[in-house]
């Protein structure tokens, strides 16, 4: 399941459309879900325990640890997970922390 700030769920179709413009797509799954379920393109792999910190990194670090420049508070953001609890997480962390 899928979440951003407008749009509470995405559908698959609907975040490759959104793939296509400038939007950062955070998958908040524990990495060996992503050796075992596989990376979705394009995502970055961000574990929700790890989130906060990240989000709130130097944005030379951020790049250094996630091969990713950091997005600024304004800049559109996808979080998704296995099921969708832990996208709203993400999406209530990121809120909390001014990303709109």
């Amino acid at each position: 399941s899928l979440c951003a700030g407008e749009a509470p769920s995405l559908s698959y179709q609907e975040l490759k459309d959104l793939k296509k413009t400038s939007v950062l797509h955070i998958d908040v799954r524990e990495r060996w879900e992503i050796d075992r379920f596989g990376k979705i393109p394009e995502s970055i792999n961000i574990p929700l325990g790890e989130l906060v910190e990240a989000l709130q990194m130097d944005p030379t670090e951020f790049k250094e640890l996630y091969n990713q420049k950091m997005p600024s508070k304004s800049d559109p953001v996808v979080f998704s997970c296995m099921a969708g609890t832990r996208s709203k997480q993400a999406l209530g962390f990121a809120m909390s922390l001014g990303f709109s």
